[in-house]
């Protein structure tokens, strides 16, 4: 997660949880709530990023949604200022790299107007994997392209290859390198380790779960969404988070909202977590109760088999009435997002739900 920089305005979000959520969920639903719903159609976007470098996300988002721009212009627009952030480790230009010091990043794109999505995976050399699936969706009939193939795709059209391991990033790694086993080669002299001035690097950085969501409402009242991110760092080669798999890390229902997520991108996978939010959101739940029941639901599958467990995720969500949601799971403090609206660009807190050693 990002570092917090607390700004002195800042609104609370509140929704109480929802009991047996994930038992509440239909399967079939009555007719009214199918029926497209029409919402306001008031210029709104958000990101899951809540440091400097979102706020001018959102800055660069609102600018194209008050000139009258759409929401898939302004989340890519917002997307892109924070992968080619070099001092930001969780998406594009900087981000933390697999275990053999190679940065592979993954995206998706939707488009609620045209019910469309593109998607790009373990894509090397392009600071900007937003953009690349993007014209996976507008200039093919695929959604997911991986690998060599993303990168070839996006040669093809003109992106530039570039070195995506900053020196910054590249001695995190390093660290991590000499650090993750005691009986390896690498690190000092056996009988050096330990001793002050002894060689080697400081403190290995933990797994790094790392990701950023854009979603925005545009005035016509169309929904657009981005997920992009480097992956779960020290990853083993090839390795795909969420993040670039619709219905995972990013969904978008035109007639009702979209939603995001960040963390661990297995857990997401296995629960189709944006997917079920949207869907809670169609049956009238808000989006910070949607969110939450998120949470239950995955807490409740692993509950089953290993009570103790509760995976680190945050969900972000917004519907067309301009109301959004933000929580996480099995961290502390509260999570935050950036959001921009008629009101200014600001910081909001969320929900934290199953925080360690069983709090709530």
């Amino acid at each position: 997660m990002e570092d917090p920089r607390r700004p002195d305005r800042r609104e609370f979000l509140r929704g109480g949880l929802a009991a047996g959520a994930a038992g509440a969920f239909l399967h079939e639903w009555p007719e009214d709530v199918l029926a497209p719903r029409r919402g306001a159609g008031t210029p709104i976007v958000l990101t899951s990023h809540h440091n400097e470098t979102g706020r001018r996300a959102m800055e660069a988002s609102w600018t194209i949604l008050t000139s009258g721009g759409s929401a898939l212009d302004a989340v890519e627009k917002g997307a892109n200022v924070i992968e080619v952030d070099p001092e930001d480790h969780s998406v594009g230009y900087g981000g933390l790299p697999n275990e053999h010091g190679v940065v592979q990043l993954d995206a998706s794109v939707m488009d609620g107007s045209t019910y469309s999505a593109g998607a790009v995976a373990s894509l090397e050399n392009i600071k900007t994997p937003s953009s690349v699936a993007r014209l996976v969706m507008e200039r093919t009939d695929h959604v997911l392209l991986v690998g060599p193939g993303a990168l070839a795709f996006a040669r093809s059209f003109g992106f530039r290859e570039e070195e995506l391991l900053t020196e910054e990033a590249r001695e995190i790694w390093l660290r991590w390198r000499e650090e993750r086993g005691a009986s390896d080669d690498w690190g000092p002299p056996d009988h050096l380790r330990g001793l002050p001035g002894g060689g080697g690097l400081e403190a290995a950085r933990a797994f790094h779960y790392g990701t950023t969501n854009v979603l925005a409402v545009d005035a016509g009242g169309n929904v657009a969404g981005i997920t992009t991110t480097s992956g779960l760092s020290w990853k083993i080669p090839g390795r795909v988070g969420d993040s670039p798999i619709v219905g995972a890390g990013l969904y978008v229902d035109n007639d009702v909202g979209a939603a995001g997520a960040t963390g661990r991108g297995e857990d997401v996978i296995k629960s189709c977590a944006s997917f079920f939010i949207v869907m809670r959101m169609r049956e009238g739940r808000s989006p910070q109760e949607a969110c939450e029941d998120a949470v239950e639901m995955i807490v409740g599958r692993y509950r089953k088999v290993n009570p103790a467990f509760v995976p680190e995720e945050k969900f972000v969500a917004l519907n067309k009435d301009g109301a959004w949601g933000c929580t996480w799971m099995g961290l502390e403090d509260l999570p935050e997002m950036t959001v921009a609206d008629a009101q200014g660009v600001r910081v909001v807190e969320g929900t934290g739900l199953y925080p360690p050693q069983g709090r709530r």
